[in-house]
């Protein structure tokens, strides 16, 4: 029997904001299935290295920093505090406010994520050459920069 003649592409797929939208799918589950494999969500990882760059803080300047939304920093600040990876302390110059500060395990915690997240770079990217993906990570910071510059930037990125 005769293998039947392949389908064009329908018009849509070969459309950049459709391959985007697809790939961000994909990038998105990758990433998600990965740190949900060492206990952790976006939030978690965004916070820890937040901490780790820029040292303790206040929740709304945590949020600031992050792009994580303050409804959404109590929720993960908590969850993080309860595994003993960040800690709370009133604010010495304003103690109605609390500061949030990074602690070893939260930096241990923060390496596995990191690793995690280097595994999953490398599962979405496979197809492409190292020079490839740095071709590719300049388009679409160009992309995004220059949204983000008429647009301003997106109050939660990712989660």
């Amino acid at each position: 029997m005769e293998n039947p003649p392949e389908e064009a592409p329908a018009q849509w797929e070969s459309l950049p904001s459709w391959l985007l939208g697809q790939t961000a799918h994909h990038s998105h589950r990758l990433v998600s299935e990965g740190f949900s494999s060492v206990g952790a969500r976006g939030y978690h990882y965004r916070l820890l290295a937040t901490l780790e760059r820029s040292g303790p803080a206040s929740q709304a300047t945590l949020g600031r920093r992050s792009g994580i939304h303050l409804s959404d920093m109590v929720a993960t600040i908590n969850e993080l505090a309860e595994r003993a990876l960040v800690e709370r302390a009133p604010d010495p110059s304003d103690r109605r406010r609390n500061v949030i500060s990074l602690t070893s395990a939260g930096r241990r915690q923060l390496r596995r994520l990191e690793k995690r997240l280097a595994e999953c770079q490398d599962e979405l990217l496979a197809p492409l050459s190292p020079e490839e993906r740095q071709g590719l990570t300049e388009l679409l910071s160009k992309l995004l920069d220059h949204h983000n510059r008429r647009t301003g930037t997106p109050e939660e990125p990712w989660r």
